[in-house]
């Protein structure tokens, strides 16, 4: 096990109907706060309601900055700046999926910002060293920005989908209630379940340090957990126990838990998916599925045929008697039709994306490579070869 440093400070409030604490929880944090929403589906379905009643309820004044879109723009993160700025409020809080949570992150960063712009952190070129204090009310299981210190902001003005991340924008109480997601429509119920998955996958694959048996069994066991739940939640849209294991899973996917002690490692799949959806505007659950199979098929020629194996036993139980590749094969066909078993696509097919924009798709790339140090590895060559795997997929 390499050396690591494990620090997570969010307190969770987890459970039924805990939405409605909100307020108090607020209360001990801020007086007045930035309120991050959607496009509206949280005013439909009456969470809205019941969060600003309990920050009206606890003496918490707030303002609104509403219709943050999937894949969120920069130009929303400057507005929600400016309105902090203005308003001289105290915090930011965000009711909403993985896009209001990384929105709200952003602007709890930039509003203390003394020089440059928040978009020269997502660049580089500036280190966050302070934010206002984040609270989220997640609505989506997927990203597990309610319990990591990540963001992931999308400039409009020249189709970058970059990725920042500092410990001062971990929020500082994250309330899950499970009950926030019966409404997830059935096919981002599936997206966000494959969202937490490759998130475990990643570090799994890429890991440098050679010998993890305990993140690989916290891996094996929390990928077949959000498998299940992700199958009950779209068999039962309202079973409170499939979406409760599916919002706590898909939060433990990306808190540091799995990735502490694997070494040095990478998020190929996230680096190819965000070039994706700034050009394509697919969902990031959706771009992450379409790509994962062909991933890992380059992976696996790339001389990594042991890994694959070793998750096709650890997570579905295939025979260890088979070779390695002819295990990885396998293992690769089991994932991809459970992916088709759901609704995501298993191939940029599904996504109607061209094989003539994989050079484009690989460019874009490129950027958020250089400032991750991995271009060296993920060239443009690179990048297209493995676009060029997932074009169309035989299953």
């Amino acid at each position: 096990m390499d050396n690591f440093e494990f620090h997570n400070p969010v307190k969770i409030i987890f459970g039924r109907r805990k939405v409605a604490e909100a307020g108090v929880h607020v209360s001990r944090v801020a007086r007045t706060v930035l309120l991050c929403t959607g496009m509206g589906s949280v005013k439909k379905n009456g969470i809205f309601d019941t969060v600003v009643q309990g920050l009206d309820r606890n003496g918490v004044s707030w303002v609104e900055l509403e219709g943050i879109q999937s894949n969120p723009l920069l130009s929303k993160v400057r507005e929600g700046i400016e309105i902090v700025r203005r308003e001289g409020l105290e915090a930011v809080m965000a009711v909403g999926g993985g896009s209001v949570m990384d929105t709200a992150k952003a602007v709890a960063a930039g509003s203390l910002m003394e020089r440059g712009d928040i978009w020269d952190c997502f660049l580089g070129k500036e280190e966050i060293k302070d934010a206002l204090p984040v609270v989220t009310v997640p609505t989506l299981a997927a990203s597990g920005s309610e319990m990591n210190g990540f963001m992931v902001i999308t400039n409009e003005k020249n189709m970058l989908k970059l990725a920042a991340g500092s410990p001062h924008v971990y929020p500082v109480i994250s309330i899950l209630d499970p009950e926030l997601t019966y409404t997830v429509p059935a096919n981002y119920t599936a997206y966000g379940g494959v969202d937490a998955i490759c998130h475990l996958l990643e570090p799994f694959f890429n890991g440098s340090w050679p010998d993890t048996p305990i993140q690989d069994g916290i891996t094996y066991g929390l990928v077949k957990a959000i498998i299940q739940s992700t199958d009950a939640c779209l068999k039962s849209s309202q079973s409170y126990t499939a979406r409760a294991n599916l919002m706590w899973g898909a939060t433990l996917a990306l808190n540091g838990l799995t990735k502490a002690g694997v070494g040095q490692h990478f998020f190929p799949v996230h680096l190819i998916e965000h070039s994706l959806s700034a050009l394509y505007h697919v969902p990031h659950g959706a771009g992450l599925s379409a790509l994962l199979p062909g991933w890992m098929e380059w992976y696996a020629d790339s001389g990594s045929r042991e890994r694959i194996a070793e998750f096709g036993c650890g997570v579905y139980g295939l025979d260890k008697g088979g070779t390695d590749a002819e295990l990885a094969v396998r293992t690769i066909l089991i994932f991809s039709r459970w992916l088709k078993s759901i609704g995501c696509p298993w191939d940029l097919a599904h996504l109607s994306i061209p094989v003539s924009a994989h050079a484009d798709i690989a460019e874009n790339a490129m950027v958020q490579g250089a400032i991750w140090g991995i271009d060296q590895d993920y060239t443009k060559e690179v990048i297209v070869n493995i676009l060029d795997r997932c074009a169309r997929r035989d299953i």
